[in-house]
């Protein structure tokens, strides 16, 4: 049984707002990987919500056509992985008989550990579907799907937050969310954040 993660998040500002948590493609090795908005819940001032979810990894695709922020990813396969099982770490990627599909099979000649591996087929068309890698049942980072390519995605988990107004699997343009907090989880497995009635974030250890 994988491990609980929980984050608890009480509104205090003055207005109804969508609560996101996503996360940073930081050193994940897919250069044009965007973030999705991985857990959102709406939250009216003074309520309170929790979040939850474990390190449990898997294979996503959705035929989202041209990949931008505001496009709403919405995983139509999804198969569970593990980086940490070079059994489990790769996956194809295929356009047959007119839809696409996950295969298996092996991605790459010599997968390594702590890696998941995409190896998208000759047969997929360009700029017409996203591939990416989920974590706890929803989709957290996406990328155009091309043909003949290899993926590597090294995933290094880090969790932020913000408040605004967002949808499950909405593609994220991160450079322009100016509301946001980081969330460590440094020895712990539960945080509380509150968002003050200045919008502004207080992040602590613990649950409230």
């Amino acid at each position: 049984m994988s491990t609980q993660y929980s984050l608890t998040v009480t509104n205090n500002s003055t207005q109804f707002q969508d609560l996101c948590v996503y996360q940073k493609p930081v050193d994940l090795g897919v250069p044009n990987a965007l973030s999705l908005a991985w857990l959102t819940a709406p939250a009216w001032p003074g309520t309170t919500v929790t979040f939850t979810w474990s390190l449990d990894y898997s294979f996503v695709w959705a035929q989202t056509g041209s990949l931008q922020p505001g496009v709403t990813f919405k995983a139509q396969q999804t198969i569970g992985a593990d980086p940490e099982n070079l059994a489990n770490n790769q996956i194809q990627f295929d356009y047959r008989q007119g839809a696409f599909t996950f295969l298996d099979g092996a991605a790459v000649g010599t997968p390594q550990l702590g890696s998941l591996y995409i190896r998208e087929l000759n047969g997929v068309p360009a700029n017409s579907a996203t591939v990416g890698i989920g974590m706890s049942n929803a989709g957290t980072f996406a990328v155009q799907a091309q043909p003949n390519t290899n993926l590597v995605f090294t995933p290094h988990p880090e969790y932020w937050l913000t408040a605004g107004t967002f949808t499950a699997g909405e593609v994220l343009d991160v450079e322009q969310i100016t509301n946001e907090a980081a969330v460590p989880y440094d020895g712990t497995f539960a945080m509380s954040a509150v968002l003050n009635s200045k919008n502004v974030w207080q992040i602590s250890a613990g649950e409230v």
